[in-house]
């Protein structure tokens, strides 16, 4: 199986670099530049090429890009035009943020669309399956923005239950103050993702394990003598989860990903939302980073699918 990862990531290379290709010349296709709104709205046109310059913003585009990625191979993805610093560290500092908040939504997603899924194959057609079907339908048919928006407005601003903004409060101080006071400000929006995120995966779920409570190999358990909850845990429950485990690497980077409404309706200070205000601000080394971590996190994604499949089932083996 490692060389077959091996062979996998080598292909990965030329992705990257058509990948880095077309994220850098969509993001110099963008009108405007990161100087005017920075500077002064109504700036001399020569102060602005003057800066240009400098910055090395004047030449042709494929001058531009060899120069990035002879930067980016020695470890410097360049100087934010908005934050001034550069932007390996501003990212570093962001990523922290967005990988707290994308594993507790991970971890929540998993822990209620499991045994969710699996409940409502076991009673199919009866109450409690129909409860979650309509969960599911009406989860599903809304838009994940208004849920997270109606979620911050009851919660945060009429209930006052959760904070609205930020990852960490001003006041905290010591390490366990801290780690209370990051996890309080992640509670929220992480609750409403894994609420959105559990969709497919309690209808996949609940799909596999009526197929399976009806196949053979379940009579035959039954006609054995097997109890039905040990039935449940070590023949359906099992054989249910190789759909859910192809989509696991997805599910992962995909946290990482579309963090985007979440950071920008919580005001939480993580990738998306800096993804965000460096378009805004045409910030263009920002914007070509993190869209390329954002393509390498997604072929990682694919990859790390097929790993845990064929560790869920040993049968599977990737090619």
């Amino acid at each position: 199986m490692w060389k077959t990862i091996l062979r996998r990531m080598l292909i990965m290379i030329p992705e990257v670099i058509i990948l880095s290709i077309l994220v850098f010349l969509l993001a110099k296709a963008m009108p405007g530049d990161p100087f005017t709104g920075s500077i002064n709205p109504k700036a001399n046109p020569a102060q602005i090429a003057h800066l240009m310059k400098m910055n090395g913003l004047d030449g042709p585009w494929y001058s531009q890009y060899w120069n990035w990625v002879v930067h980016l191979f020695h470890g410097n993805l360049g100087n934010s035009y908005q934050y001034q610093e550069p932007v390996t560290r501003l990212i570093a500092g962001r990523a922290t943020n967005t990988l707290w908040l994308a594993l507790f939504t991970m971890l929540l997603t998993y822990a209620i669309a499991l045994p969710m899924g699996v409940f409502a194959g076991r009673h199919e057609g009866k109450l409690p399956d129909t409860i979650i079907r309509f969960y599911t339908y009406v989860t599903y048919c809304i838009p994940f923005f208004v849920i997270l928006v109606v979620g911050i407005w009851i919660f945060g601003y009429v209930l006052g239950w959760f904070p609205t903004t930020g990852s960490i409060s001003i006041t905290a101080s010591g390490w366990l103050d801290t780690i209370g006071s990051r996890f309080y400000h992640i509670l929220l929006p992480g609750i409403m993702g894994a609420l959105f995120s559990t969709v497919n995966i309690v209808q996949y779920l609940r799909s596999e394990v009526i197929d399976a409570k009806h196949s053979d190999y379940v009579r035959t358990a039954r006609s054995k003598g097997v109890p039905t909850k040990d039935i449940y845990r070590h023949h359906i429950f099992r054989n249910s989860l190789l759909p859910i485990a192809a989509f696991a690497g997805y599910s992962i980077t995909g946290l990482l990903n579309g963090s985007i409404f979440t950071e920008t309706i919580f005001s939480y200070p993580g990738m998306g939302l800096l993804f965000i205000n460096s378009i805004s601000f045409r910030d263009y080394t920002v914007i070509t980073a993190l869209v390329l971590i954002y393509g390498i996190l997604n072929l990682l994604g694919t990859l790390l699918s097929d790993i845990i499949l064929s560790l869920v089932d040993p049968r599977i083996r990737i090619q």
